[in-house]
C-alpha cells in the first residue's frame, strides 16, 4: 500500500524580485586591504574584467566597487551551470572617514584592480600646515 503524505504548507522561496540586487546578481571578490603611513591601498582581484567594467563609487565612510565582466554569447551556446562563475563582481567596504576619497586613484592590470586612497591630515596637522607655510 503507498502513502502520500502532503505537507501542511508548500515551501516558501522568495521571488527573485524580493532578493536584493547585491545577492541576486554580484558576487564579492577576494581583495587586500593594506594601511600604510600616509595610504590604504585595496588590492582587489577581478579576473575577465577590463578598466570600462569598473565602477568605483565613494560614500564616505563607504566605498563600493563594481566591477563587470564582458558578456559573450557564444553561438553554440549551452547552460553548463556557469552563472554564479560568470557574475559580475560588487565589494562594498566601509574605510571610515578619515580618507580623502575625492583623491583616490584607480588602475587595472590583468585583472588586479588597485585603489589608493590617501589619508587625510588630522585637523591639528592641517592646522599647522596652513600657517607654516
Amino acid at each position: 500500500m503507498h502513502t502520500i503524505i502532503h505537507p501542511l504548507s508548500p515551501p516558501r522561496s522568495l521571488p527573485l524580485a524580493e532578493v536584493s540586487p547585491s545577492v541576486a546578481h554580484f558576487r564579492k571578490p577576494s581583495y587586500d586591504c593594506q594601511d600604510h603611513p600616509d595610504t590604504v591601498k585595496l588590492t582587489v582581484y577581478v579576473p575577465g574584467v577590463e578598466a570600462a567594467g569598473v565602477e568605483i563609487e565613494a560614500r564616505a565612510p563607504d566605498l563600493i566597487v563594481t566591477a563587470r565582466k564582458a558578456h559573450f554569447v557564444r553561438v553554440n551556446w549551452q547552460a553548463l551551470h556557469l552563472e554564479g562563475a560568470q557574475r559580475d563582481y560588487q565589494l562594498r567596504l566601509r574605510l571610515g572617514h578619515g580618507l580623502d576619497y575625492a583623491a583616490l586613484h584607480a588602475e587595472i592590470h590583468n585583472g588586479v584592480l588597485t585603489v589608493t586612497l590617501p589619508k587625510r591630515l588630522p585637523a591639528a596637522d592641517s592646522f599647522q600646515a596652513r600657517h607654516v607655510a
